[in-house]
């Protein structure tokens, strides 16, 4: 039995916050119901590789769901949504602001037909002034102070690679779900879920609002930064926490020939006589991490300068071997071929009926007594029969909803 088995899951979401949500609860095992227009969600289509097959962009974020279609404008679309509605547990949605109350289904409604339906709501922003904002992945970084805080002193702010507003969003959406989830074993109530994109990013920030406010006692001798202003600034690569780190260059000196290293202080002893420079261990100039933090660039220069005559895997190996926190700048290709994190399953194969197989994201999380096989993502409607039919839909009058466009 899987954790969320007999859980489901009403799933109106499209593009990557809400389904990436709604895919992490299919994982767990609840039955997810994906409700799309006739026309699909619109990540289908996009960035496609193979003609006229369903994009990687939509089936690595919609695996082990079911795939409905309804035109939510009819009123035999009403009267189907209000059957879904009163047969789910959890209905999710990333509409802009009001959609589905326009729709004719606010909160209120929702309860009327459900009082144990727990909804959950992914928005760009909260209900303050940025309510009625468009909100995309890089916007809510933007918003939510990481692209202030990422990049190189003298350069402009940047976006990270990791979809930290939209799926990051999507994971905070699922902690809330499953609080409520877990709340209504004792009231029998369900209750609405809000989560903002930009909210999310700033708690994945927080350290920096740290910061921020250390600011006020004087320069964050953490930073390599040499001057400072009244805000956090862009460090590069530094951690900015209280073991300084930094990406070092390694050979052959490709774009992901680098290595991450951090230095403890017990690790700077042996640390120092791998690079090749034992006499440091005990300079006073070196010895300490009080004298090490004002000529923090001079000493992962020092540290490069024997990096680069080493490839990374190398340099993992030699630094492992001293316990000395490191870590190589794995590319995107380097993943997908990864035997180890094959084995973990967090990278998987999956066979798909008209694009073949691909790879994709396994869960990260894993449950001793749940474990998560990923599924094939549906095609468009392909469970309409099926679902529709518990609704006392007949194949005869399915045929007809779908000629008049209501699926």
């Amino acid at each position: 039995m899987k954790a969320l088995e007999g859980v489901r899951v009403l799933d109106m979401t499209h593009v990557q916050s809400g389904p990436s949500a709604t895919q992490l609860l299919g994982w767990l095992g609840a039955d997810v119901v994906k409700l799309e227009a006739p026309t699909g969600d619109i990540t289908r289509q996009q960035l496609r590789d193979v003609p006229d097959v369903d994009s990687l962009y939509f089936t690595m974020l919609n695996c082990n769901k079911r795939s409905i279609t309804l035109n939510m404008k009819s009123e035999r679309g009403k009267e189907l949504f209000t059957e879904l509605v009163k047969s789910s547990d959890i209905l999710v949605e990333n509409f802009g602001p009001g959609a589905v109350d326009r729709m004719g289904f606010t909160w209120e409604r929702l309860q009327e037909l459900n009082p144990r339906l727990i909804y959950a709501s992914i928005k760009g922003f909260g209900a303050g002034r940025y309510a009625r904002f468009k909100a995309y992945e890089v916007i809510a970084q933007a918003m939510g102070g990481s692209m202030s805080t990422t990049g190189f002193e003298d350069g402009p702010p940047l976006a990270t690679g990791a979809q930290i507003g939209d799926s990051g969003t999507g994971i905070h959406a699922v902690a809330g779900i499953l609080a409520a989830l877990y709340q209504r074993e004792n009231t029998g109530k369900g209750q609405r879920v809000q989560v903002a994109m930009q909210h999310a990013v700033l708690n994945l920030c927080r350290v920096k609002l740290r910061d921020q406010q250390r600011l006020a006692h004087g320069p964050l001798k953490e930073y390599p930064n040499r001057t400072f202003g009244v805000e956090v600034p862009r460090s590069g690569n530094a951690s900015g926490g209280g073991q300084p780190g930094w990406a070092v260059r390694c050979a052959p000196g490709g774009p992901n020939d680098y290595i991450y290293v951090i230095v403890q202080p017990v690790g700077w002893k042996p640390l120092s006589a791998i690079i090749g420079r034992p006499e440091l261990a005990d300079d006073p100039e070196w010895a300490t991490p009080e004298a090490r933090l004002p000529k923090l660039d001079k000493m992962f220069q020092l540290i490069e300068e024997w990096s680069s005559a080493h490839d990374k895997w190398t340099v993992l190996d030699r630094l492992n071997a001293e316990n000395i926190p490191c870590g190589p700048i794995l590319s995107t290709k380097e993943l997908v071929e990864d035997d180890s994190l094959r084995e973990e399953g967090i990278v998987v194969s999956v066979d798909h009926p008209e694009r073949g197989e691909f790879v994709t994201v396994g869960s990260p999380l894993q449950l001793s007594d749940s474990p998560v096989e990923v599924r094939t993502p549906p095609l468009l409607g392909e469970h309409n029969q099926e679902i529709y039919a518990a609704f006392g839909v007949s194949a005869d009058e399915l045929a007809e909803l779908k000629t008049n466009g209501v699926i």
